[in-house]
């Protein structure tokens, strides 16, 4: 079930975005796929949807994934290869 209410005041703003390539099953328990991220879920909710701007993948995203590193205000964008994970590196986005 997606939450439309995806961020609160304090949580919309900068994070620092990078990028993933694992296969498999999310938190959540969906399978990765474009459109997936990795959040702090203290910081957005797992199953809200938020929109990015700003990093080259603007667009609006589901929640469904948390990862060992992503404390904060850190995601982590799920691409099909882990060539384009490298490439994407470290950026700053806007979450909304």
């Amino acid at each position: 079930m997606r939450t439309k209410a995806a961020t609160t005041s304090s949580a919309a703003g900068s994070f620092t975005a990078t990028a993933y390539c694992l296969r498999g099953r999310t938190a959540m328990g969906h399978g990765v796929r474009r459109g997936i991220i990795a959040a702090d879920p203290r910081v957005l909710r797992l199953g809200s949807t938020v929109n990015l701007a700003g990093s080259g993948y603007t667009g609006s995203y589901l929640v469904s994934d948390t990862g060992g590193r992503i404390k904060g205000r850190k995601i982590d964008i799920w691409v099909p290869s882990c060539a384009e994970a490298k490439r994407f590196g470290r950026r700053t986005v806007q979450v909304n």
